[in-house]
């Protein structure tokens, strides 16, 4: 019998409320009391050295592809190995780039400044200087987070630029308009930001000049998720876009005029997936709008529109349409080189590549004549040139880049990842099962071909933010899981992006209970596949993957036989209190208006900690320098649970990395390899 949940109790005072201070001597003592329990279990572990060596091995492989990206001669690339930690930022040419072992040339070796400057610096991106590329504005992150000093780099001399641009770590972004002008979305002083932490101000920021006295262009609203700007080449023509970002799915988007004015194109605040090709606007809508001239757009479809014209008249003029929305089929993205743009879609979560031209002021479109029945995404366009290359896997196949110097007309494999693990016994599957209100769920099932009963089952999932969860090889899993017998679930639950904005929308706000009650179904499922049984399933996620395991534990304990939780949100009563989650309140509404504290309160996992429920082995995940996702969610979770007397709860926070667990690879190695061991331990006697 499932015992009765608690209801919340969000009237009574918080005892755990100090957790939330990040780095307090109280909180920070408390982290290392729980992280010394977890790493004496877990790291005691007779199997955790041999897991830990492997996942290490396999994340700094040197066989592992080197991704790139190819710009006016060079493929770029960022590397990390077992000698160089925090990695290197290099780049060899494009014909080095297809042969075996390409003749890098490192521009900057992150574990060499942060010998030099005592900090261990986390490469977070470059802004390059159109049309030569080799001055970039490089941002570099002091501890793994979001926010990131930005300092302006010579890639031809390899060195920062004496005297140039340089800010203070903060989340603001940095782009050039021209050689002596960098456009500053900015997040400095308080003003500066929005209530979420993110950029409020748009400014112009001139060589030679002090930051503080940049030029304001642009301000949003105190309570706008963010405002961002970027300038777009068409040919010869030279855009400066800004963006207010109203929240995560809504946004009004202007033209920076040479004027001065910032012109709002007028298009629906719910666009989405827009790119300029050839003098045309692109976008596609998460809502149905009809256009001006009476052109029905809906969502999942592409849409076309003459973006000069619109500058020159003001009029938005007809609206064409480029790609028609089918059912189960969803944008994924757009990509363009010079002269083609690129749609990557997902079919029933099988990705496809459409390539479109633009001539005679009309449209044609073609299939990319890629791989099939796999995860297929776009790895680079180039942006001024007709390079293109493609990423294909799928879960038994490794990752491999297919390369087109042509713009997708002739394709070569240029990289395949080695085998990690033997996949001749597995066997890739895709089922449904049906939720609570009738909605048929797809997940994917990997497992031995002969499995001939339930065995420790691993069910993955995440259900928010329109992100979809695709099949991918991931070697360590192989390795750690798939090869001892174990069996891996994937659940494309509502919430997330596998089916276009409707998927996403159906567990918006107040709707979240049919993400959890997918998920529960696709575990109901499992067992009666005989797949697993209810004590030998175990459950992952992270971010808003942890909030689902959270709920899951809390609403389902007796569906599971481990649960793990990762950089979760888990107090949904005071999320937007702990910046930045005043940002995502168009994902899960708002507390602090009774009607969306009602549903919040009816899931929220820390409220529904029930002393009295039979909870499973949980383990839960954070980081100390996580400034996206904050650590006092997990924190307080695992005191709360352990208070109520659920002795088999662990915790564990890494001191560095970030929400991405981003840095060096060694930390991150432990961690994979203490929740497998973890796993193997709770599930494998319960089989």
């Amino acid at each position: 019998m499932t015992k009765p949940i608690a209801k919340p109790e969000s009237s009574i005072e918080d005892p755990f409320l100090w957790l939330e201070d990040r780095t307090a001597t109280p909180s920070l003592d408390w982290v290392h009391r729980q992280n010394e329990v977890t790493v004496g279990q877990l790291q005691g572990d007779p199997s955790y050295q041999a897991s830990f060596e492997t996942a290490l091995d396999l994340m700094t492989a040197e066989d592992n592809i080197a991704v790139g990206a190819a710009l006016k001669g060079h493929v770029y690339n960022f590397w990390q190995d077992k000698t160089n930690a925090l990695g290197l930022w290099r780049r060899t040419t494009v014909a080095s780039y297809k042969t075996e072992k390409p003749d890098w040339e490192t521009i900057i070796d992150f574990d060499q400044l942060a010998s030099k400057e005592g900090i261990k610096w986390v490469f977070s991106g470059a802004s390059r200087l159109y049309p030569d590329f080799n001055r970039c504005l490089l941002s570099m992150s002091p501890d793994g987070g979001d926010a990131s000093e930005m300092r302006e780099f010579d890639i031809e001399t390899k060195a920062f630029v004496e005297n140039g641009f340089r800010a203070p770590a903060s989340k603001s972004g940095f782009g050039w308009l021209d050689e002596d002008t960098v456009i500053v979305s900015a997040a400095f002083e308080e003003d500066d930001k929005t209530q979420s932490g993110y950029p409020r101000v748009i400014k112009l920021w001139k060589r030679g000049t002090k930051l503080e006295d940049a030029t304001s262009i642009f301000e949003a609203q105190k309570e706008d998720l963010a405002v961002g700007a970027g300038v777009e080449f068409d040919g010869d023509r030279r855009h400066v876009f800004l963006a207010r970002t109203l929240d995560f799915f809504a946004s009004h988007s202007f033209l920076h005029l040479p004027s001065g004015e910032n012109r709002r194109i007028p298009l629906p605040d719910d666009v989405t997936d827009t790119a300029l090709f050839k003098d045309q606007l692109v976008f596609g809508v998460r809502t149905p709008w009809t256009a001006p001239d009476g052109t029905a757009c809906q969502p999942d479809g592409l849409y076309s529109l003459d973006f000069v014209n619109w500058i020159e008249t003001g009029e938005l003029g007809a609206i064409e349409t480029l790609f028609a929305p089918a059912y189960r089929v969803s944008i994924a993205g757009l990509a363009r080189t010079q002269d083609r743009l690129f749609i990557n879609m997902m079919d029933n979560v099988r990705g496809k590549v459409i390539v479109c031209e633009r001539k005679d002021d009309a449209w044609s479109l073609r299939p990319v004549a890629l791989p099939e029945n796999g995860n297929v995404g776009i790895s680079h366009a180039e942006h001024f040139g007709s390079s293109v290359s493609f990423s294909f896997t799928d879960f038994l196949t490794p990752s491999s880049i297919i390369w087109s110097d042509d713009n997708g007309e002739t394709l070569a494999t240029v990289k395949s990842q080695p085998a990690r693990f033997d996949a001749s016994p597995l066997i890739s599957e895709q089922f449904e099962a049906r939720s609570k209100d009738g909605t048929m769920i797809p997940y994917f099932v990997v497992r031995r071909r002969d499995q001939k009963g339930p065995v420790p089952t691993l069910l993955y999932g995440y259900g928010g933010f329109e992100v979809p969860l695709l099949p991918g090889y991931a070697g360590v899993r192989g390795r750690l899981w798939l090869e001892k017998g174990n069996a891996y679930v994937q659940a494309c639950i509502r919430g997330g992006g596998e089916f276009g904005p409707a998927w996403h929308q159906a567990a918006l706000k107040g709707k979240r209970q049919n993400a959890f009650d997918d998920f529960a179904a696709v575990a109901q499922d499992v067992v009666k596949r005989g797949i697993a049984t209810a004590a030998s399933l175990g459950i992952q996620g992270g971010s808003n993957g942890g909030l689902l395991t959270g709920a899951s534990l809390t609403q389902h304990p007796e569906l599971f036989g481990a649960v793990i939780i990762e950089v979760p949100l888990l107090d949904m009563l005071r999320y937007t209190e702990l910046p930045p989650g005043a940002s995502w309140m168009a994902e899960y509404g708002d507390p602090s208006k009774p009607e969306d504290a009602k549903w919040l309160s009816a899931y929220s996992p820390y409220q529904h900690v029930n002393a009295d429920a039979d909870y499973p082995p949980v383990l839960l995940t954070t980081s100390t320098a996580d400034d996206r996702v904050h650590p006092g969610h997990a924190r307080k979770m695992a005191a709360r649970l352990q208070e109520a007397g659920h002795d088999k709860t662990l915790f564990f926070e890494e001191t560095e990395g970030g929400h991405g667990g981003r840095g060096d690879r060694r930390p991150q190695a432990a961690q994979t390899a203490m929740k497998y061991v973890f796993l193997q331990r709770a599930l494998t006697a319960k089989t």
